[in-house]
């Protein structure tokens, strides 16, 4: 099986396919250089394979090739910003302490 995720900004949403079938979606708002992570879900269909790892990497990813700061009020993302440290540093240092960082 074959995932790809994709930045969907009609939809304000990064989305993952596994085999053409959206099987989830990591949801933010975007402020000049701020891009607020407020929502990520996988479809139960799809529970199990990693997934949504994969598109939280995918969009910090993305977020660090524009530049951009990221605030993760999205319990996941937040939760993988922990696991990861390596990316701690896409929250802007005066906003660590306001997400347990």
């Amino acid at each position: 099986m074959s995932s790809d995720v994709r930045n969907n900004p009609d939809r304000s949403r990064f989305e993952i396919t596994e085999d053409g079938a959206l099987a989830g979606f990591a949801e933010y708002f975007r402020h000049e250089n701020e891009i607020a992570f407020i929502h990520t879900e996988v479809d139960p269909a799809f529970a199990g394979r990693g997934l949504a790892g994969r598109l939280a990497r995918a969009a910090l990813d993305a977020a660090r090739e524009q530049g951009a700061d990221v605030l993760p009020y999205c319990p996941f993302i937040r939760d993988w910003l922990t696991k990861h440290p390596d990316y701690v540093d896409l929250v802007p240092e005066a906003q660590r302490t306001r997400f347990g960082l």
